[in-house]
């Protein structure tokens, strides 16, 4: 798809990777309807803005009638929480919200569009994910769990639906130097010499995606090799994530307890790791 002809609706505008990639399409002739938590602010009109509560079934309905009445000829949903800790560091309501916002939230969204975008000459879909959703890290077994689900939900619907105008794919970035991560997670990538990205690197790999309406595209070395490796060699990979282990024993014993850094309220992704 050409992006000066893409109505792109996008999740999670408000954050760090959202507000970059709505600045992106919009520089490159796109039109962008955004929705986020908070209140239009920086580069969205009220009239470009759909503000809702994700976790909220007004919220979702308040997207859905935007959204017939806009008419998107892309949806980008890239909202979604962070969580990061040890295994029982976060609690069955910080659980929940984790698993409804990255992975049941897209599902439904994506069923109540569906019809919309089935009526278009041309539509895709577009699922911003993580590298983590291929492959299992410490400290991040709940969220990258959450990632898995949403990377198998986007493969089947992308086969399901391999014979209709809609193209489902998958974007999947790795660490980003954005808000999304706090203290902790800065110092565990420190310690295990995690690369990260710039969310603009991330903006221009999702207008990359559309334009070649790839299926799937993950960034970063080494992260592509290890998202193809990983299914392949599964337990043969454990070796390599000693050191992971080691950045988690080094904060429990920094903060003198296990690693639980809370997770943030906001409904808006500021970054992927």
């Amino acid at each position: 798809m050409k992006i000066d002809r893409a109505r792109v609706l996008l999740t999670g505008a408000a954050g760090g990777i959202g507000q970059a990639m709505a600045e992106r399409l919009r520089a490159a002739g796109a039109q962008v309807l955004g929705v986020g938590r908070q209140a239009a602010s920086g580069a969205f009109a009220p009239s470009d803005w759909v503000q809702a509560d994700l976790l909220d079934p007004t919220g979702r309905d308040a997207v859905l009638a935007a959204a017939a009445h806009w008419q998107p000829n892309v949806v980008v949903q890239a909202a979604g929480l962070p969580g990061f800790g040890r295994v029982g560091t976060l609690d069955a309501t910080q659980l929940q919200r984790l698993l409804e916002l990255n992975l049941l939230v897209p599902m439904l969204l994506t069923q109540a569009l569906l019809p919309q975008l089935l009526a278009q000459p041309r539509a895709q879909l577009v699922f911003v994910g993580s590298a983590l959703g291929s492959i299992g890290l410490p400290g991040f077994s709940a969220y990258g769990a959450t990632k898995a689900g949403l990377l198998r939900y986007a493969e089947a619907l992308r086969r399901e639906l391999a014979d209709t105008p809609v193209r489902v794919q998958w974007l999947a970035p790795r660490a980003t130097r954005t808000g999304f991560n706090n203290d902790a997670v800065e110092a565990y990538n420190a310690r295990t010499g995690t690369a990260s990205d710039a969310p603009e690197e991330v903006a221009d790999a999702l207008l990359r995606l559309i334009e070649s309406e790839a299926a799937e595209r993950t960034l970063g070395f080494p992260e592509r090799l290890g998202v193809r490796l990983n299914p392949l060699l599964g337990a043969a990979m454990d070796g390599n994530f000693a050191a992971h282990r080691q950045a988690l024993n080094a904060l429990d014993a920094l903060h003198g307890s296990p690693s639980s850094p809370p997770v943030s309220p906001a409904l808006t992704p500021r970054g992927t790791p």
